[in-house]
């Protein structure tokens, strides 16, 4: 009932957001002063591209995307449940807007949000009205791009993917190719100059509606402390539209490493480039950073970028080991950023129910495993395993306090109560009781699998046999 209730509110929306039907064929036929103006102003576009971004089926599936998203909301505070009800009376005004290419989108909230690596990565959340007409653009520009893209680009593209990178990545080293160009961009999605970006976008988009509008995109002003600044550069992440942008201006990058016949894999604006020799990858980064720094004026971040063995680096969150056939692994940041967020709940997790703990980090755990799913080693898994259940074991020593409360629970495990007072008695912290053969005897693995722990080391099992 709920599902018909969605489709029918949806089909409703859909019915609103008319392009090509009844409407955009009275604008062909000149039925008022408006349209011939507009056609005649226009008279220069050499496609309707426009059109086909606002029609109805278009808009359709950038709404239904959209809702689906939910995510924050920006300057305005209209959330996606809002979203409806202000299209069915602005509907008609923002269509003729961007037929007319009038149209001005708000500015985004500034949001920080921290990086693995340290510092901070800025997004930029536009409107949920300019999420959906950014997403209406996305998916009439994607398939005018998406097919001259390079094979060796798998990030935010259809039927790509990281693991396809890694893959790609682990089959280079294997073919001989043992060093590693790592180029690192110092803030790309901060430093996108939009006049190179826009002559490339116009390589292609000839309606000039169109690139006006996501000119006026790049070009929203940033919302931070209740102040509205301008933007000069750069494409903030946090639009539907970022991604292909950034995809368009690094194609550049991509065409000029297929021109000079090097193995590469790039993941948005993550690029390694596969040599034989230390020799050739220094050279390699010395003209790339030179292209880069001169053709598109992005700049390199040197200490973060280098030329190294590839198991000596990480991609994606995975490394790999140095035999002749490489193994996948994952990276030693990857487990340090999961045991942050271990760390974070179970702090929490001191006046909870272990269950209840439990819940909160299993969808984590079963994410964050589903993506090192092609990790071919398995003791960060096992490894993990033993450090998860050390934690749960640590709150369950905090919650019980007292010396009397902690030997009945031991005593109630099967521990003798000779030995669990020595236990209790021994004067030592948390964690370190958290470890000892008291608490792991009375509170083994399967305790923990009862309670619904997930496993990472059968995961990792699991994954071994369907390959």
């Amino acid at each position: 009932m709920a599902r018909a209730k969605a489709e029918a509110s949806h089909e409703k929306v859909g019915a609103m957001l008319e392009g090509r039907g009844r409407k955009s064929r009275e604008h062909n036929n000149g039925a008022s002063g408006v349209t011939v103006t507009r056609e005649t102003y226009w008279a220069e576009a050499e496609t309707r591209l426009m059109e086909e971004i606002i029609s109805r089926a278009n808009m359709q599936k950038a709404y239904n995307r959209v809702v689906s998203n939910k995510g924050a909301a920006g300057v305005d505070n209209m959330s996606t449940g809002q979203l409806k009800g202000y299209l069915q009376t602005e509907w008609p005004r923002i269509k003729e807007e961007l037929l007319n290419g009038t149209y001005n989108p708000q500015a985004v909230r500034k949001v920080e949000i921290p990086k693995p690596g340290g510092g901070t990565r800025m997004l930029g959340i536009p409107t949920v009205l300019d999420r959906l007409i950014q997403q209406a653009v996305h998916q009439e520009l994607g398939p005018l791009f998406d097919p001259g893209f390079s094979a060796s680009s798998y990030g935010f593209r259809p039927g790509k993917s990281a693991h396809q990178a890694v893959q790609a990545a682990r089959k280079a080293v294997e073919s001989g190719l043992r060093w590693v160009v790592d180029i690192d961009l110092a803030k790309f999605f901060d430093r996108v100059n939009h006049d190179i970006l826009m002559s490339r976008v116009a390589r292609k988009v000839k309606d000039k509606r169109v690139l006006h509008l996501i000119r006026s995109y790049l070009q929203a002003g940033l919302f931070e402390g209740g102040v509205i600044t301008q933007r000069v550069e750069g494409t903030p992440q946090g639009g539907p539209l970022s991604p292909l942008l950034s995809n368009i201006l690094l194609d550049e990058l991509d065409k000029e490493l297929e021109r000079r016949n090097h193995t590469f894999c790039r993941y948005a604006d993550d690029c390694n480039t596969y040599v034989r020799t230390r020799r050739a990858a220094e050279r390699v980064m010395t003209s790339i950073t030179t292209f880069l720094e001169t053709r598109l004026k992005l700049t390199v971040n040197q200490n973060k970028s280098a030329v190294d063995r590839p198991w000596q680096r990480i991609f994606l969150g995975y490394g790999m080991t140095h035999h002749r056939t490489p193994k996948l692994k994952v990276g030693e940041k990857a487990l340090d950023r999961i045991k942050a967020k271990i760390r974070e709940i179970s702090r929490k997790g001191r006046g909870r129910n272990l269950k209840r703990v439990i819940e909160e980090i299993t969808p984590i755990l079963r994410g964050w495993s589903n993506y090192f799913k092609l990790s071919e080693v398995k003791k960060p898994f096992e490894e993990l395993d033993g450090w998860i259940r050390r934690k749960l074991r640590c709150i369950l020593w905090r919650q019980w306090k007292r010396p009397f409360t902690r030997m009945k629970k031991l005593m109630q495990r099967g521990l003798s109560e000779a030995r669990a007072w020595r236990s209790v008695l021994n004067k030592r912290g948390p964690w370190w009781n958290s470890g000892a053969s008291h608490m792991n005897q009375a509170f083994d693995t399967p305790y923990f699998t009862k309670l619904g722990l997930l496993s990472l080391l059968n995961q990792f099992h699991r994954f071994q046999q369907s390959t």
